[in-house]
């Protein structure tokens, strides 16, 4: 072999590695930027929350998202989102005070070309107006849609853990209470009877 062929297939293996990292470079993060976006827009809801600022988590979303709360009620379009947290959270007349949020991301969001799939978990704070502060720890699933170059949340999920979460414990709490209380009033109860029967056997 001479050296006009030895550097030609030196220079067609370069090529072909060059080539090779590019092709795995594209495949390790094929949507780096939607991701970025997709982690601002994240950032954007839970920041919307925590301020009680409605208009900034709306601004997030599609005209027509849909949300289905903690509560599994579900809002269609931005009027009802609006409507709901509104009537739930601020004014005197709402349940909560503030509701506060943390949330995680659980793995990278799965792509389906213009339609991206994300879910998660978050750490919830309530301070409602006419009891103690709680907190769960809730899942979230959100599928979101590049609508004019930009993408917008379509469609979230909030749950919970029915089984078992603060609310439920404190209800377990006060019937052990009441299981309590009961119980010791029937003593109470049993001991005034049985003086009393004994008072009229003597008398």
């Amino acid at each position: 072999m001479n050296g006009f062929s030895c550097r030609l297939i030196f220079f067609l293996a370069t090529l072909a590695a060059l080539a090779g990292r590019g092709a795995l470079a594209a495949d390790v993060a094929p949507h780096a930027e939607d991701r970025k976006q997709l982690l601002h827009l994240m950032a954007e809801v839970e920041a919307g929350i925590n301020a009680q600022n409605i208009d900034r988590m709306l601004g997030q979303m599609a005209d027509d998202a849909t949300v289905t709360w903690l509560n599994a009620e579900v809002s269609r379009g931005k009027p009802e989102i609006k409507a709901y947290y509104q009537r739930m959270v601020g004014a005197e007349h709402a349940i909560l005070k503030k509701y506060l949020t943390k949330a995680k991301l659980g793995a990278p969001a799965k792509f389906y070309g213009d339609i991206a799939v994300a879910d998660g978990t978050t750490a919830d704070e309530f301070l409602p107006w006419k009891r103690a502060v709680f907190k769960f720890n809730s899942n979230w699933s959100g599928t979101m849609a590049k609508l004019d170059g930009q993408w917008k949340l379509v469609a979230l999920h909030l749950s919970t853990n029915v089984f078992d979460n603060p609310l439920l414990d404190e209800y377990k709490e006060m019937l052990w209470y009441v299981g309590l209380g009961a119980f010791g009033a029937g003593v109470v109860l049993t001991y005034l009877v049985m003086r009393w029967a004994r008072r009229r056997t003597h008398a």
